[in-house]
């Protein structure tokens, strides 16, 4: 995300985006059954420049390969909002956070129908004059949990659509992952900003009482979690864009304690972890698989030659494996790009984005 707010360089998020929950709960599950045939399309959120108020989501219809840039205002005649930093789907709805700016009441969670993109409810964060910049979001058991910038972590009960908890940790609060009932968020660097933030932490929370359980001390502004099928978490440390160098930490979840880092890691949160595959970019701007076992980059994933001018995100496609990468081109640019790549590192297509492109939901055929 570009924030000219920050003393350091710009930045990126990626989501945990897009994965469909096959295992959706009873409150909210999927009201399509039968077997996943094929995608049929991916929306893709970007982020827009800052203070514009002109994020957008873009839809790629796969079957006709056509492309709405503003597919969102398109269908609910207006425009999504400013800064929209993630986008996630469980069961039968689309989630987007869309985090508006310090001072300013633009924050909200916009509910959308994944067969449509019509916003079916939008949840206010905001006071009378200023939001509370929620960032990131994640799912358990028929809830949602939102982090916030002013160190809360909001419950949404996803059948209501209502909030109902909220609880007080550090301010600053950024990604987050769920693994073994238990819900770890990062305490960013944005300390700087509040009094209270503590830079270089990942909060543990017990879901089933939602109380905090402890924290892990983890390197410098860890920004993006993610869980691991083994139930390992992995925690993208940004680093402050100087003298402290970004890092890729692995927490076991038993011990709840940081068993290693990597250094060979690009920042910027450019992370993503499916069922059977993970990518990371290192520090080389390559993206590389990632062995969750060990928290080791491989070898360079693209095998035909594409080109990535600006890595802003990563997500995989649940059902076929297929790994987007999302290129702003240049943090100045007004459009941006997606690639698919096939399993074997090689293009399946392209299409234009919006500016910023940095996550991704798919809609499927059913058998």
């Amino acid at each position: 995300m570009k924030i000219k707010f920050l003393r350091y360089s710009p930045f990126a998020f990626v989501a945990l985006a897009g994965t469909l929950l096959l295992g959706s709960c009873k409150k909210d599950k999927d009201s399509r059954t039968g077997e996943i045939e094929s995608t049929a399309g991916v929306y893709v959120l970007c982020e827009g420049n800052l203070g514009k108020a002109n994020s957008t989501i873009t839809y790629y219809n796969t079957a006709t390969k056509t492309v709405d840039n503003n597919y969102y205002k398109t269908v609910n005649g207006t425009n999504l909002g400013e800064t929209a930093n993630d986008l996630q789907r469980y069961g039968s709805k689309i989630y987007c956070v869309v985090s508006g700016l310090q001072g300013t009441a633009q924050s909200f969670v916009d509910v959308l129908d994944p067969k449509t993109g019509k916003s079916i409810k939008r949840i206010s964060f905001n006071t009378t004059n200023d939001g509370y910049m929620p960032r990131k979001i994640a799912f358990y058991q028929n809830k949602a949990y939102v982090s916030r910038l002013d160190g809360k972590v909001s419950r949404i009960d996803t059948a209501s659509l209502s909030v109902d908890g909220e609880l007080v940790l550090s301010e600053a609060l950024e990604g987050m992952a769920v693994s073994k009932g238990k819900l770890y968020i990062a305490n960013s660097d944005y300390s700087y900003l509040y009094k209270n933030g503590k830079n270089t932490v990942v909060t543990v929370v017990d879901l089933a009482s939602f109380t905090k359980i402890k924290d892990i001390t983890v390197s410098w502004n860890p920004t993006k979690v993610a869980a691991a099928p083994n139930g390992d978490i992995y925690v993208a440390c940004d680093g402050n864009y100087a003298n402290l160098k970004p890092s890729l930490d692995r927490i076991n979840t038993i011990t709840d304690t940081k068993v290693s880092s990597n250094t060979d890691y690009a920042g910027y949160g450019s992370l993503t972890i499916g069922s059977n595959n993970a990518f990371v970019t290192t520090s080389s701007s390559v993206i590389r698989s990632l062995d969750v076992s060990t928290g080791t980059p491989g070898n360079n994933f693209i095998t035909d030659g594409t080109t990535v001018a600006l890595t802003y995100g990563l997500t995989i496609d649940g059902f076929n494996n297929d790994l987007y990468v999302f290129d702003a081109i240049s943090y100045a640019s007004s459009t941006g790009k997606t690639y698919c790549y096939r399993t074997d590192g090689r293009k399946k297509f392209e299409f234009a984005t919006g500016q910023l492109p940095k996550a991704a939901v798919f809609v499927y055929n059913y058998r």
